[in-house]
């Protein structure tokens, strides 16, 4: 299986995983042949990159399908929950909700190899939905690399997950705005971490550390966030990983084409603001934790040969293996072999196609 830019696909294509609406719905399912019509369909929905079957990397599986179903059925009632937290009477309904979370970060503990399924194909429709979810994975795996307890981790993936509650309670005229803030819009953005602490306190049972979480996820270490501008270990150890996770998932999946995948310059960007925006514990974590380049994902070398990430290389993330499976000029089959890149150490990755 292989990631592939949705620009280059030539319409015979078969989808390697499913694309979901925002409530969790398949919208279309994997093993579906990609027609023109369909492609189209995709492109108007936002969606940049998509997984394909190759037979060249059929041994690439970017996911199994448990996290897959836990996925999905997460995804499922993050939407219920966005929709309803502010009028849910039913408590007990809102904790069954948020125990579709717990399952899904008892997966992630239990299996170790799990963060190669952090890419999932984003829609403009679904794109807050997957963002949370995604954001929940990382933290909880970072987390774990903090040698946190199964107990807080399981509380810091559903402060993770509902983040971004608070923008519910913002006008949808700036949530969805593509342009640059005005300085009134921009100082009602910054009320969401606020806005989702009260609406959570409110609403639902939960501790005060995952509230603070929420309120705190976008407060930074040299007193320079908001809304309260916390500095340091004052910041909740939740909110300190949200954090990295929030930012490092908005950067490497933005909705600009242009700057829809630089994971790379993301993760230096989380490197470069160690002790300043960021807590240094959580990124050491996250250093440790993973990977710069997704597996599938086709990436140019520095001496100007293509290939495909077929695996990752323990405590060297940006140095993966990388298969080569055709010709850089003329694009045909060639017999594929491998590029390991920490035995070769002359070359990097400069880009991804």
């Amino acid at each position: 299986m292989k990631l592939e830019v949705i620009n280059r696909l030539k319409g015979d294509e078969i989808l390697g995983r499913n694309i979901f609406t925002n409530d969790g719905k398949i919208l279309l399912r994997a093993g579906t042949i990609l027609s023109g019509g369909y492609i189209n369909k995709i492109k108007e929905m936002g969606v940049f990159y998509v997984y394909v079957e190759d037979e060249r990397l059929d041994d690439v599986q970017v996911e199994d399908e448990s996290i897959s179903r836990l996925k999905q059925n997460t995804m499922e009632n993050m939407s219920k929950i966005m929709k309803n937290i502010a009028m849910v009477s039913d408590k007990k309904a809102m904790s069954e909700y948020v125990k579709t979370v717990e399952n899904l970060i008892s997966y992630i503990s239990e299996n170790k190899d799990i963060t190669k399924s952090l890419y999932d194909i984003q829609t403009h429709s679904n794109s807050t939905y997957v963002h949370s979810i995604s954001v929940c994975i990382m933290s909880a795996i970072i987390g774990q690399g903090m040698k946190m307890d199964s107990s807080a981790i399981k509380e810091l993936g559903v402060a993770a997950i509902l983040h971004d509650i608070g923008k519910t309670q913002l006008p949808r005229s700036i949530v969805e705005k593509k342009g640059n803030l005005s300085g009134e819009e921009l100082k009602q953005y910054k009320e969401h971490p606020y806005l989702g602490a009260m609406l959570l306190k409110k609403n639902v049972r939960i501790s005060e550390n995952i509230i603070k979480g929420v309120q705190q996820h976008h407060e930074r270490v040299d007193g320079k966030g908001y809304p309260y501008g916390l500095t340091g270990k004052s910041i909740n150890k939740f909110a300190r990983i949200i954090c990295v996770s929030d930012v490092y998932d908005t950067i490497s999946n933005s909705k600009d084409y242009k700057k829809a995948f630089s994971p790379n310059d993301a993760y230096e960007l989380i490197l470069a603001g160690s002790g300043t925006i960021f807590d240094e514990e959580v990124v050491q974590s996250f250093k440790k934790s993973f990977s710069v380049y997704p597996l599938g994902c086709c990436v140019k070398l520095s001496d100007g040969v293509e290939g495909y990430v077929v695996r990752q290389n323990e405590n060297f993330p940006d140095r993966p293996v990388v298969r080569v499976i055709e010709d850089i000029v003329t694009k045909k089959d060639i017999e594929p072999y491998e590029i390991d890149l920490v035995k070769n150490i002359n070359l990097v990755i400069t880009s991804i196609v």
